[in-house]
């Protein structure tokens, strides 16, 4: 298939592109740089950018020949050059109209779990792109699957790096939230597979795309550990005006993934039933401790 994969230089997306050309697909990839990368065997580089192509018009060119389409597009922060709202809802809504006129026969949104009651930026403006692309289904305009991830794991990822700095600390202090919360985190190449895989597929109309077993942080910290070969940390919960300034203090560090927005987020449950996933991959889905010691995989 030719996929137009927008994100492709994200976390998620390089995994994405890198399991999309060992499938044999021909892949369209977009970049927001003005010198996209150098095309390579499989690759084509396009600018695009959610931004400023706010307009389906500018979009449709870009659609020729195309099959499919994943958007793999976010931003854990909300800031001026990077307006979560623009990013999130009104460049993907433009995308998605775009497709359902030029008859693009699949289109994958990767959204979030975890955000259907929370109220804040991140959720608000991902639940907004989801609203416009399932009305677009539900109108037999489009054959449209939305993915929502728990928690995403494996190289590259800035959670990822944040889990295992924490993994390595003799004594931890950690948010109740953090502690209380449930997850049900994924293994980035997991994602991947699943996204390829359902790009020959009609539906489902949305996935959530989950690990094999809900824990909580402290728990996934804990395994993290356990799988580097440390002994078991000392865990205490840090006060509730700590770790609100923690993470007003994070939202002053966008290159990292603690904030208020985040702190908020740990309240909202982040767990579903693994059966889909397991169904569609044809197997258990990995533990994320996998990428670790790729052997026990």
């Amino acid at each position: 298939m030719k996929v137009l994969l927008c994100g492709a230089q994200g976390f998620i997306g390089r995994h994405l592109l890198a399991r999309l050309r060992a499938q044999g697909h021909q892949v369209l990839a977009t970049s927001s740089r003005n010198t996209p990368p150098q095309a390579s065997a499989g690759i084509e580089w396009i600018q695009a950018d959610f931004r400023r192509d706010l307009d389906p018009a500018v979009w449709r060119p870009r659609l020729e020949g195309v099959d499919a389409v994943i958007n793999a597009v976010g931003v854990l922060r909300d800031r001026r050059k990077r307006p979560m709202e623009a990013i999130h809802h009104l460049g993907p809504a433009a995308l998605f109209e775009a497709c359902a006129q030029a008859g693009v026969g699949r289109v994958l949104q990767i959204s979030a779990l975890g955000i259907a009651h929370s109220e804040t930026r991140y959720a608000c403006s991902k639940r907004a792109a989801e609203t416009r692309l399932q009305a677009l289904q539900q109108a037999g305009r489009l054959n449209a699957t939305l993915i929502q991830p728990s928690i995403v794991f494996g190289p590259g990822g800035a959670s990822s790096a944040l889990f295992l700095r924490l993994a390595r600390l003799p004594v931890l202090l950690l948010p109740a939230e953090a502690l209380q919360c449930q997850v049900q985190a994924l293994a980035v190449a997991d994602l991947a597979e699943a996204c390829e895989r359902l790009l020959g597929q009609t539906g489902p109309a949305r996935l959530a795309a989950v690990g094999p077993q809900a824990q909580s942080l402290a728990d996934l910290i804990a395994s993290l550990r356990q799988e580097l070969g440390q002994a078991p940390a000392w865990v205490g919960v840090l006060p509730g005006k700590i770790s609100r300034l923690s993470a007003r203090l994070g939202d002053c560090l966008p290159f990292q993934p603690w904030g208020r927005e985040t702190l908020t987020l740990l309240q909202q449950p982040n767990c579903a039933d693994p059966a889909p996933m397991q169904a569609l991959l044809g197997r258990p889905p990995r533990h994320v401790c996998s990428f670790l010691n790729p052997e026990a995989a």
